[in-house]
This record gives C-alpha cells, sequence and structure tokens, in this order.
C-alpha cells in the first residue's frame, strides 16, 4: 500500500529525535518532543485549489520543516505519517 495525497497534500514522514543533546546530555522520555523536521515522502498535484493555482514547490526526497500542531497523523502497515497541506512547511532543509 502506498499513501497518494490529493491537491496540495503533502506526505511526510517525521525524522528520528536525538536522544542526547550535542553536549552529550541524554534527555529523559517526557522531556522530548517530536521534532518538527520530516522527510517529504509523496507530494500531491497541486492545482486550482479553493480558486487559486497553487504550484507545488516541495518534491519527494525534500527534508523540510513544518508547522508545530500541523496536519493529520496516519499508520499505514506499521509506518507513521503525517499529511499536511503545502501552506504548512515553513522551510526546505538544504545541504
Amino acid at each position: 500500500m502506498k499513501l497518494v495525497p490529493l491537491g496540495d497534500r503533502v506526505v511526510l514522514k517525521q525524522l528520528v529525535a536525538e536522544e542526547t543533546t550535542k553536549s552529550g546530555i541524554v534527555l529523559p522520555g517526557q522531556s522530548k518532543e517530536k521534532p518538527q523536521q520530516a522527510e517529504v515522502i509523496a507530494v500531491g498535484p497541486g492545482g486550482v485549489i479553493d480558486g487559486k493555482e497553487v504550484k507545488m514547490e516541495v518534491k519527494a526526497g525534500d527534508q523540510v520543516i513544518y508547522s508545530k500542531y500541523a496536519g493529520t497523523e496516519v499508520k499505514l502497515e506499521d509506518e507513521e505519517y503525517i499529511v499536511v497541506k503545502q501552506s504548512d512547511i515553513v522551510a526546505i532543509i538544504e545541504a
């Protein structure tokens, strides 16, 4: 099975949270927040959404930062994904 987003939706897979800080401090489980960084898995076709032309600016494989409370969490074949609107993506991380 595979998720195919519609319209201006994007399927993201969250990147694994670091359990230690750069200085070597181990973070206990409850103090960790979900990271807001994710990898783009699939991108919808864009098109006319709510009367406006939407051009998709992200592509599969991009690493992005998305809004904290955005999207819908989906579990498919023991993998967790987040489906967000493209407008909920705030930045693309370039190497």
